[in-house]
């Protein structure tokens, strides 16, 4: 994986809930990584569904291999959110291809 072919920041995420002094529940998003990646595709859907007209932005990342990363977690890129459906080990650990989905309504 070359390195002129990262040409992008994202930041990977994980959710953690807990309750903080007073006994409130807190679900937050917090950074577990920030990385260099590479956009290998990206498309918009459109389509109708049960609840109305809707839309799905599909983006597929290329980074550097970074272990521990799981479905649980989102990527944030250009300020928006991603969930990740979908991971692929590229080479014997060179490499993570990840799935990425923003759907909004």
């Amino acid at each position: 994986m070359r390195a002129g072919n990262l040409d992008r920041t994202i930041t990977i995420q994980s959710f953690a809930s807990g309750v903080d002094d007073y006994g409130t529940p807190i679900e937050q998003w917090s950074d577990v990584a920030t990385v260099r990646a590479q956009i290998v595709q990206a498309s918009t859907d459109e389509f109708l569904a049960a609840f109305g007209e809707t839309d799905k932005t599909a983006i597929i990342f290329r980074v550097r291999w970074l272990d521990g990363v799981t479905t649980e977690h989102r990527v944030v890129y250009a300020g928006k959110s991603l969930n990740i459906r979908e991971m692929k080990e590229i080479g014997r650990r060179k490499g993570l291809e990840l799935r990425c989905e923003e759907v909004r309504t």
